[in-house]
């Protein structure tokens, strides 16, 4: 559907992240999802940064699903919030330097909280929350490569951190930046996790949807529902 996409599960990819990390040059992660590939399909420049990305993992059944219809099977789900999850983990453990950017100050204050207290070794090189002026975004800029962290994730939504991390990237010189959406309001609790079984049916959006339905409804039911016209558009084509 536009999209190049990285075959990987979640241990092929943590292993991918400890290579950029090990090599010490910048390098940009994308999940990709019903709603990016919608995104992208719209927005050439945001298909550009994604397929120029160094890792991209699926987040999303219906995509799993639908690379196993287009006889392109994907070999499992990659969810952002659990990559992140598990890269704070081994960040822990391998004394690699973390920033965290985006959500508001008191979330992402409280997602440095929850892993200090999980990860006592963990080493925050710094955070911000996700809102500044279009003036002051040299110096978010500046502040992200000073703090020389080997990870980066960034909180804000799409497309505007994929934008934000092709625009900057190679200036800020993290070796592993990663876009992660609303994860930091699911850390903190603002934002309840689907049970375990609708994650694994495809359900994980409706349960989003039913926490926020005023502010999910335009996007699962009427811009997402293009997804089926690139899907049956790419079956045709195949």
């Amino acid at each position: 559907m536009g999209c190049q996409m990285d075959n990987l599960t979640m241990e092929e990819t943590l292993q991918r992240v400890e290579s950029f990390i090990a090599s010490g040059k910048p390098h940009q992660h994308v999940v990709v999802n019903v709603d990016k590939l919608v995104k992208a399909d719209r927005d050439p420049e945001l298909r550009r940064i994604i397929n120029e990305c160094a890792l991209i993992n699926v987040d999303g059944m219906p995509v799993v699903w639908a690379s196993r219809l287009l006889g392109k099977p994907i070999k499992e789900r990659v969810a952002g919030v659990d990559l992140f999850d598990s890269l704070m983990g081994r960040a822990a453990e391998r004394q690699w330097r973390v920033y965290l950017l985006g959500a508001r100050e008191e979330v992402v204050a409280g997602v440095k909280a929850v892993y200090e207290q999980r990860f006592p070794n963990l080493i925050v090189a710094g955070y911000r929350n996700g809102y500044w002026k279009p003036e002051e975004e040299a110096g978010v800029v500046d502040a992200i490569s000073a703090a020389k962290a080997d990870l980066l994730f960034v909180a804000i939504s799409s497309p505007k951190k994929e934008h934000f991390l092709g625009r900057y990237q190679e200036q800020m010189k993290i070796p592993f930046a990663m876009g992660v959406g609303g994860t930091f309001d699911v850390v903190v609790g603002r934002v309840q996790r689907a049970p375990l079984w609708m994650q694994r049916n495809g359900l994980e959006w409706f349960y989003r949807f039913l926490q926020e339905p005023r502010r999910m409804f335009r996007r699962y039911f009427i811009d997402d529902m293009a997804f089926i016209g690139l899907f049956l558009k790419e079956w045709i084509r195949r």
